[in-house]
């Protein structure tokens, strides 16, 4: 059948032939609007009322309005209070208009509101701390909130009691980026730091950032943590951590990042930054045409949007108000698309996989486009809370298209400002009954509430009591909870709560441990690496030991694999090979077992090879990575003699062969022995020819003084003015470039490639070099891998800016390359002068 011809209004077809003008652009793209204009409803501001009407909600489901504009204004994240107030960023001054003029000025704010007569709904909003730029984090602590303010990360407090902040101490000055209009490239808001959360494990961590804190002793102690996600963070009852990025709606910790840094020469991994969530559609119900890429036929259906395009704040929710089935299920904010997803969320092998729970229909969607439900949390009534920035544009200027542009201007989108709501989803027939205040509990009720059926009950108990003073009698309190509660939970959050008092005590970590539930027992076994230094510590690595040999759930044989690696012995060592033999098909556990390991490596390569049969296969040949990784000329040698000593020529072919085919190791620089090894000479009488192929490899990957054909090359010191050159790109690489790139220079699976040993850092700098000014466009292969990844253009950087931080990157991480000139950069600015377009591998390439 024939199709009838769909006319599109003039100013469509007019819009694919414009100049374009738009940072999110790309050229030689046509955009030409899809869904007709007789077809796109208006979209007017409605009153909340009126938008009550537009919502479609799941069976046995209600959504009430509890916050609307004037009480708050542009929300787009908020905390519980444990008095129940709600403290909410109101990031007002976000794309005051299309060109963002006026983002720099401090108009952002953070709000109390307080529902003082009990209906549930907060009449009262009290204005905390004002005159903040683009403010985006809230997490509260002691007697203070922290806000996030790129680039400030501030622990505000009120002193005098007059309900404002009078007192701003600064934790963090990389907290991002501060927005310049000027130069809009400088400062993403869509990829800044954001979502404050307090882990089971005491920690604060961030989104999109690479740093966690603590406070401990009265100060606010920072450590190194992993790039995480775009916009939103949440954790499960394992304390895995749950992010998300626009089009990738959801993905997981599996294995805590603190344990994947230990080891530098464990490589790339994929128990961090899991994908959890495989599947993307999504199932709007209305017409999306104001998507910034709406003009592509593959990103809608039938006129509505088909997958995530503006993902985020992934919210696991853990409470005993909604139906049972709803516990752990993941719930995702769709702006874009004016929807929130439910996922169930199961454990599959030790890793985490999420499905849809509705078939071709959502947990919540509107008719109305300017529904933009940006943040979720639960409530301490258990109810879910939707955080609704209420407006029309969303899309920042700086990925802006023409096409969305004119969608916006063509319909109104970008009036009215400073609107929002914030809305409560409970079962249908929940009565509001105001949450008993966790702020007017004795500590011995809040003990209580670490049992709580909410995890913002618990938590919030586990929060207060770890910032409580040192009490005795409180710590034995803790101990009885963990060893006696009803509650799996509670024991978790009681075995938490003593760690973060610095009181873990042994009968309750080992009580924990012997406990039914596997929640329980990885908890204990990870508080109890607490005691590696205690006089318990073999009573702890023998009930360890007797779990490496009988646990059977998933969740904590990874744990085990982790923890035995903090014991730091020979020991624990062959423990925990014994432990990933029984557990070799659980995901990851390997990872986790060698992340542990660094420095001991070698030792247990030779004690494995003594009796292969009884341990992994793959484990001698990722344990003689490690090795190859360190680029130890000692423990490289003594890996090839251990080889040369091996009674099968075909393990030794297998081991050799595992290092040429693995990009870990091919992608390193030759190492620098002292001499030619006598293994080497004793493997090369061989005449076979697989092992006359495999040392051919192996020679070529390490050279020595007076080595046929080589010159071992002498590393020149860095002169003063490349020192400096140097310095100054390693704060330019820790603003603008580690958040992907990771500070370790790992990169990120799913959105960068690594950097450490990169083929393309340490070549030719004239790449790079075009790379930073002009940006790529994936795909590209980076040792031995294949990359998606689109890298923006950073060409407003100044020369001197690009020299330093291609100068740091060619010389951390052990690189040897030399640093990059000043005029090179200059004389590639002017060459490339008039480029808009990324460059490709292919062209690339073609540099020398």
């Amino acid at each position: 059948m024939r199709m009838p011809r769909r006319t599109l209004p003039l100013a469509a077809l007019c819009l694919a032939a414009v100049a374009f003008a738009q940072i999110g652009d790309k050229a030689g793209e046509p955009q030409v609007q899809l869904v007709p204009d007789n077809q796109i409803p208006p979209s007017p501001a409605l009153t909340p009322q009126q938008q009550l009407k537009t919502f479609q909600i799941a069976k046995g489901f209600q959504i009430s309005l509890v916050a609307s504009d004037p009480q708050v204004g542009d929300p787009v994240a908020a905390q519980f209070g444990p008095d129940g107030r709600l403290w909410v960023v109101e990031m007002q001054g976000y794309m005051p208009d299309l060109d963002g003029t006026t983002e720099d000025q401090p108009h952002g704010r953070v709000v109390v509101l307080e529902d003082k007569d009990g209906d549930g709904v907060f009449e009262t909003s009290t204005v905390f701390l004002d005159k903040v730029v683009m403010p985006r984090a809230i997490a509260l602590h002691r007697d203070g909130v922290l806000v996030g303010a790129p680039p400030h990360l501030w622990f505000c407090r009120d002193t005098n009691g007059d309900g404002k902040a009078d007192e701003k101490t600064e934790i963090a000055t990389d907290f991002g980026v501060r927005v310049d209009p000027s130069r809009p490239q400088l400062a993403n808001p869509e990829r800044a730091p954001n979502a404050l959360l307090w882990g089971h494990d005491n920690w604060l961590y961030v989104g999109a950032y690479t740093a966690r804190f603590k406070f401990k002793d009265g100060r606010w102690v920072r450590g190194l943590s992993n790039f995480r996600g775009q916009w939103g963070l949440s954790q499960d009852d394992f304390g895995h951590l749950f992010h998300n990025s626009n089009s990738d709606q959801m993905r997981a910790d599996v294995i805590p990042s603190s344990y994947l840094n230990r080891n530098p020469n464990l490589g790339r991994t994929t128990g961090l930054n899991w994908k959890v969530a495989k599947e993307q559609f999504v199932w709007p119900i209305r017409v999306n045409p104001g998507i910034n890429r709406g003009y592509r036929p593959e990103m809608l259906r039938e006129f509505k949007l088909k997958e995530f395009t503006a993902a985020c704040a992934p919210w696991i929710y853990r409470a005993d108000l909604f139906p049972a089935d709803a516990y752990g299920n993941a719930f995702v904010c769709e702006p874009a698309g004016n929807l929130i997803k439910r996922n169930v969320v199961k454990s599959e092998g030790g890793a985490l996989v999420a499905t849809p729970y509705y078939d071709q229909t959502e947990f919540l969607a509107s008719t109305d486009e300017r529904f933009r439900p940006v943040n979720l949390l639960t409530g301490p009534d258990g109810a879910l809370y939707v955080i609704d920035l209420y407006r029309g544009v969303i899309q920042h200027r700086i990925s802006l298209t023409t096409y969305l542009r004119e969608q916006i201007v063509k319909r109104g989108l970008d009036k009215p400002l400073a609107l929002g709501r914030v809305w409560r989803i409970a079962p249908e027939g929940a009565v509001v009954a105001p949450a008993k205040k966790l702020s007017a509990m004795s500590p011995a009720e809040l003990v209580a509430e670490l049992a709580s059926g909410n995890s913002w009950r618990r938590e919030t108990a586990q929060r207060l009591l770890v910032e409580a003073a040192p009490d005795a009698a409180l710590d034995a309190a803790l101990v009885a909870l963990a060893k006696d509660s009803a509650s799996p939970m509670g024991r978790v959050h009681a075995l938490w709560t003593l760690e973060g008092r610095g009181a873990v005590k042994t009968e309750a970590v080992l009580a924990g441990m012997a406990h039914a539930d596997p929640r329980v027992r990885a908890a204990a076994i990870r508080v109890s690496e607490a005691l590696m230094a205690s006089p318990d510590r073999d009573a702890i690595l023998a009930r360890w030991t007797e779990l490496a040999a009988t646990e059977d759930a998933t969740e904590v044989q990874q744990q085990l694999a982790l923890s035995l690696g903090e014991a730091k012995s020979p020991a624990a060592d062959l423990v925990g090979a014994v432990l990933i033999t029984r557990a070799s098909e659980v995901a990851f556990i390997q990872d986790a077992f060698l992340s542990g390991l660094e420095g001991r490596e070698i030792d247990l390569f030779e004690a494995v090879l003594k009796k292969p049969a009884a341990y992994p296969k793959t484990l001698p040949a990722a344990l003689l990575r490690c090795v190859f990784s360190t680029r130890k000329p000692a423990q490289v040698e003594k890996a090839l003699a251990i080889i040369a000593a091996l009674p099968l020529k075909s393990q030794q072919l297998t081991l050799l062969g595992s290092l040429a085919t693995h990009p870990t190791v091919t992608a390193k620089r030759p190492v620098k022995l002292a001499a030619e090894p006598a293994s080497l000479a004793k493997l090369s009488k061989s005449k076979d020819a697989a092992m006359v192929k495999a040392l051919a490899w192996f020679k070529s990957t390490v050279v020595w003084p007076g080595k046929p054909g080589v010159v071992v090359p002498v590393v020149k010191p860095l002169t003063n003015e490349e020192q400096a050159l140097f310095d100054n790109g390693k704060q330019t690489f820790a603003g603008l470039c580690a958040a992907c790139h990771q500070p370790t220079g790992k990169g990120l699976d799913g959105l960068a490639p690594p950097l450490a040993d990169s083929e393309w850092v340490n070549g030719d700098p004239e790449r790079i070099i075009k790379v930073v000014m002009h940006g790529l466009r994936g795909p590209i292969k980076v040792k031995g891998l294949s990359y998606s990844y689109d890298m923006p253009a950073a060409g407003f950087l100044s020369d001197e800016q690009i020299a330093g931080v291609l100068t740091y990157i060619r010389r951390e991480w052990d690189h040897e390359a030399s640093p990059v000139p000043l005029d090179l950069v200059q004389k590639i600015r002017a060459e490339t002068k008039g480029r808009t377009d990324a460059w490709t591998e292919a062209e690339l390439q073609k540099t020398k």
